[in-house]
């Protein structure tokens, strides 16, 4: 019995270890076939463009296609578990964002996923703070007319967002519980949809950053925006600093593989992102959507993620804040 024991723990450790010099030995042609990156979002949005300009220029400096899969719902989960569950080859990525590796992790009651132990971190791509907007056309002049729910008694109000536990959502969760006024979100599949709607009137405000065409437009008028400092893309709206408030929000998006990828593809892909960060081509399209490059090493990406979990999470304990 003891002898059957050892020899199959001698038998285990000899696969182990050939598994591990094979997969080392498919690093070395990395990467040989297209690299699918699953964007956890509908085409168009604030996680999908960035995915798009950024791995279409990876594309030339790597030498690969990178095929964009859109897996919009749920807030991302969905799409998070599936790459959970794909080979850590580096051949299937996903294109992270605030929603599915910050929020949800930090305030959603149960997921399927675990974000800082089912995937390793690659690079975080962009950042950029929120827009608050309204209709150019609507009753509501400043954000705390917006809080109040400009009239007495207060009106309910509808606001947007991509997905349940997206950075909108939280805004609009925080705003709500900051003026006492009933708000009721309005869940989408993607930004594009959402705006779409604020546009129609089907709801009352929301919180993006896609939104620039359409208030340059004059369809929409931004009431505040959430980062530490004045937006450069609109630089004449207040911050929720100057108004009071002492969160500062940012949606934020990047690159991570399931967890067991070869930390040799890992610098690789990371090495290709940074590259094509630092192209001016990409820096102009980013800015012009409003983003902030960032780039990086994975470690700077895992730390960023890490406090960025905590913080929400305490935002979390500290509100009352949950999603079922």
């Amino acid at each position: 019995m003891r002898m059957g024991i050892i020899g199959a723990t001698a038998a285990a450790g000899i696969f182990v270890a050939l598994t591990v010099a094979a997969h080392a030995q498919g690093t070395e042609n990395y990467p040989d076939r297209p690299i699918k990156v699953v964007v956890p979002a509908a085409a168009g949005g604030v996680t999908d463009t960035p995915a798009r300009v950024v791995t279409n220029r990876m594309r030339e400096n790597l030498g690969q296609t990178f095929v964009i899969e859109n897996q919009g719902g749920a807030g991302g989960i969905l799409a998070s578990e599936s790459v959970k569950r794909a080979a850590p080859d580096g051949y299937t990525l996903l294109y992270v964002n605030a929603a599915t590796h910050g929020l949800l992790p930090a305030l959603k009651k149960s997921m399927p996923y675990d974000a800082l132990k089912d995937f390793v971190p690659i690079a975080m791509a962009v950042r950029a703070p929120l827009a608050i907007v309204v209709r150019s056309d609507s009753p509501y002049k400043t954000l705390a007319d917006l809080v109040k729910g400009a009239g007495d008694p207060p009106k309910s109000l509808n606001y947007g967002s991509p997905g349940p536990g997206n950075t909108s959502h939280l805004i609009g969760l925080m705003l709500s519980q900051a003026g006492k006024t009933p708000m009721q979100a309005v869940h989408y599949r993607g930004e594009a949809p959402m705006i779409q709607d604020l546009i129609s009137g089907q709801i009352d405000f929301a919180a993006s950053n896609i939104i620039r065409s359409h208030v340059e437009a004059g369809t929409l008028r931004v009431l505040a925006t959430t980062g530490e400092k004045r937006w450069f893309a609109f630089p004449d709206a207040p911050t929720l600093k100057e108004l009071g408030y002492t969160a500062e929000y940012y949606a934020w998006s990047g690159f991570v593989a399931p967890a067991g990828t070869p930390q040799a593809i890992i610098d690789r892909i990371n090495k290709s992102a940074n590259i094509a960060l630092a192209e001016p081509e990409v820096i102009k399209a980013l800015t012009a959507n409003g983003f902030e490059i960032v780039g990086g090493q994975p470690e700077i990406f895992a730390k960023a993620m890490n406090a960025y979990i905590s913080d929400v999470s305490e935002i979390g304990r500290k509100n009352n804040l949950a999603i079922d």
